[in-house]
């Protein structure tokens, strides 16, 4: 009878170990998520440091895509943030400060005002869109997450902006063929 009880009590110790996360975590997963960012506000925007963002040939799209390479930043809690500018044909501009939580989602923590400020409140996480043309996409898949995982360092991040596209990716394809 003891030996069944012990029995009885292993199962149980082990479907609980083997949950991972307990109901409370699962409950309070997003402020749990929250509580672990740390967000600086990013240094001043320098046009004359814009890096475009290569969005691949099937990126046809009225806008160009730059990153400050002076605001790539990896937090400890992994997220990659950084300022980007979105340029339209006409010149208009479009200035956010966001974060890619690798591999798949992004947020916006802040749009940049005329004159130099910033302004609103953070969006909460979004998928990364699916389409080619996106900012978000590029950034996620080419540059941020290579291989699903978030860059290592601002650096790595700065390097894959100036190279036109993460190393790793590079790799990954020529081993493919």
């Amino acid at each position: 009878m003891k030996k069944f009880i012990f029995l009885l009590l292993a199962l149980q110790v082990s479907s609980v170990i083997g949950q991972g996360k307990s109901d409370w975590e699962r409950e309070n997963e997003d402020r749990l998520k929250q509580a672990d960012e740390r967000v600086v506000p990013p240094p001043a925007l320098d046009r004359a440091r814009l890096v475009e963002l290569d969005l691949g040939l099937a990126a046809a799209t009225d806008f160009r895509y730059f990153v400050d390479p002076a605001t790539v930043s990896v937090g400890t809690d992994r997220i990659v943030r950084y300022v980007v500018v979105g340029r339209s044909a006409s010149g208009v501009e479009n200035v956010r400060f966001e974060g890619i939580r690798c591999p798949g989602e992004y947020r916006i923590y802040a749009v940049g005002r005329p004159d130099g400020s910033w302004g609103g409140q953070p969006t909460e996480w979004r998928s990364v869109p699916k389409q080619a043309r996106a900012a978000e996409n590029a950034l996620a898949r080419r540059y941020f997450c290579p291989v699903k995982q978030a860059i290592r360092s601002p650096q790595e991040g700065v390097d894959a902006l100036r190279a036109g596209g993460h190393p790793a990716l590079v790799r990954e394809q020529s081993q493919q063929y």
